[in-house]
């Protein structure tokens, strides 16, 4: 496929959101919560972490810390070793705590619902502040950007950036796809690529986007 004029490519990233919202019209945040803090608390385990795994450690996770303050409060040695599981506890649990701790100083006691604020938590970067807006606030500030997301975006020639390039990926899907559509985009696009455009062996023959001719990469991976 000849390169495209940027009209061009925004009109197929319209018609790739279409058909994946026809494909995927359940996908959401696999991340269980029932409000903004444990939302955060969840996006800061799963990194390097599966969602599944995060799950199941928030089950009772979260029945054992209830508010912004029995986290900051945790002894280090008891909630490292009530998240050990997902992988980088040390950090994960330092974050944890002082984040949860500036959430009580700075917020009283609430999440921020504004990027500028989220950013100054511990643990926060752009990833998961777009994480807690777009779902547990509804607020569509930037789109998420993971290994999906990077994955399949570079499939469809949507960007030319790659891996460790999250913020000028984040930045060339925004720039084409409607506003309205950031938060929804990565859910659908995670869904893809784990049911559809996985790393390894894409099933090109039952992508619902090769079948419509708006992938590049169909049939070439």
């Amino acid at each position: 496929m000849p390169r495209e004029s940027k009209a061009k490519l925004t009109e197929r990233a319209g018609k790739i959101v279409s058909a994946l919202k026809k494909a995927y019209p359940r996908a959401g945040c696999s991340l269980d919560r029932k409000n903004p803090l444990q939302l955060l608390v969840a996006t800061i385990l799963s990194a390097q972490c599966t969602d599944v795994r995060v799950n199941i450690v928030t089950k009772d996770l979260f029945k054992k810390y209830r508010s912004a303050r029995a986290f900051a409060n945790a002894p280090a040695g008891q909630l490292e070793a009530d998240i050990r599981s997902t992988g980088f506890y040390r950090n994960k649990a330092r974050n944890i705590r002082l984040a949860c701790a500036k959430i009580i100083e700075d917020f009283d006691g609430k999440v921020p619902g504004d990027m500028a604020s989220l950013l100054t938590l511990a643990g926060v970067a752009r990833k998961t502040a777009n994480v807690v807006l777009g779902t547990a606030f509804g607020v569509n500030v930037g789109i998420v950007v993971d290994t999906h997301v990077t994955r399949i975006s570079g499939r469809l020639k949507l960007t030319r950036h790659e891996n460790n390039q999250g913020d000028r990926i984040e930045k060339d899907l925004m720039a084409m796809v409607p506003r309205e559509e950031w938060t929804r985009l990565p859910h659908m696009l995670i869904a893809h690529g784990r049911s559809v455009c996985t790393a390894r062996k894409p099933d090109c023959e039952h992508c619902p986007l090769a079948l419509k001719n708006l992938c590049p990469s169909a049939g070439k991976v």
